[in-house]
């Protein structure tokens, strides 16, 4: 029996063979981050933050507004400078890399911003050549085709290359974004807020877009979200952030079966009971009921 992480199909993510005295090798972390500290003047954000994203998962992070989950993000890019702790990226401490090889680590990575982030004055196409421009020594022709995969790949018109990010409704700029975030072939995708501001229906079709693409690649997904359907629908695993920390890390049933009067709310309030009522028809995702139903919660009336 694997001793790996929980799956959202119900399975386990991939993990190492057993080696010669017959253990399991514990699952292959993407993202190893011990007792970081950030902080802002006298403000503390992260108080000894300890977290791993397992290679090959989708990971929702979730905590109340304002508790440091874009933070977080930023800080294991590099854009936000920490005051002490670990991070590791592919198993490398990021602090003690040469500029060559942490270039080359960050060539494995893509991120989609909350808001898109995309250059105003360049069009769609241009928008995900720009990374291609910085990082490879392309052609111009073949530079263009390669944008062009990308658009395609995450469900975009082709007509939609040559506009410009005004001309965007709020679905496409999500999808142009996340062209361009795809646009080196990464291994480890960070996505901030990514159904933020989309209706029912494009966020929806945004996770299983989401969803297929990480299949499909072989994607390990960092994703920052308040949206209760994609935490159930596809992620693999959550880490709830509160006080500077991670409280809570584990399956949906995790979640459900914690104390914590954060989780308690978020989890077991009305939006997650109309949540629970919106999947219960849908094919494969399991809602707030039957996860509570598994982790021996009753039902709440």
């Amino acid at each position: 029996m694997s001793n790996g992480p929980p799956a959202r199909d119900g399975g386990t993510l991939p993990e190492h063979s057993a080696g010669r005295d017959g253990r399991r090798a514990a699952p292959e972390t993407a993202i190893k981050v011990r007792d970081l500290v950030v902080g802002f003047g006298d403000k503390l954000v992260m108080r000894g933050l300890d977290l791993d994203v397992y290679r090959g998962e989708v990971l929702g992070f979730v905590g109340g507004s304002g508790t440091g989950k874009s933070v977080l993000t930023r800080t294991i890019l590099g854009l936000i400078r920490k005051r002490s702790g670990l991070i590791e990226i592919f198993g490398a401490d990021v602090d003690s890399l040469p500029p060559r090889e942490y270039a080359a680590i960050e060539r494995r990575i893509g991120v989609m911003f909350q808001q898109g982030a995309l250059f105003s004055g360049l069009t769609v196409k241009q928008n995900v050549e720009v990374p291609m421009r910085e990082h490879l020594h392309l052609s111009p022709r073949l530079s263009e085709e390669l944008a062009m995969l990308k658009i395609e790949l995450t469900g975009l018109d082709v007509d939609a290359a040559n506009k410009y990010p005004s001309e965007l409704s709020g679905g496409m700029t999500k999808r142009a974004a996340l062209a361009r975030a795809l646009a080196l072939d990464p291994e480890l995708l960070f996505l901030d807020e990514p159904t933020s501001g989309l209706d029912p229906i494009a966020a929806a079709e945004f996770d299983e877009l989401i969803a297929t693409l990480q299949r499909t690649l072989g994607l390990t997904v960092f994703m920052v979200t308040h949206d209760l359907d994609s935490l159930y629908s596809i992620c693999d695993r959550i880490a709830a952030l509160a006080d500077g920390k991670v409280i809570t890390a584990g399956p949906i049933s995790t979640m459900l079966a914690s104390q914590h009067p954060w989780l308690r709310a978020y989890f077991h309030g009305k939006r997650a009971r109309l949540v629970d009522s919106a999947l219960a028809g849908r094919p494969g995702a399991r809602g707030v009921t039957a996860e509570n139903e598994a982790a021996g919660i009753p039902r709440q009336t």
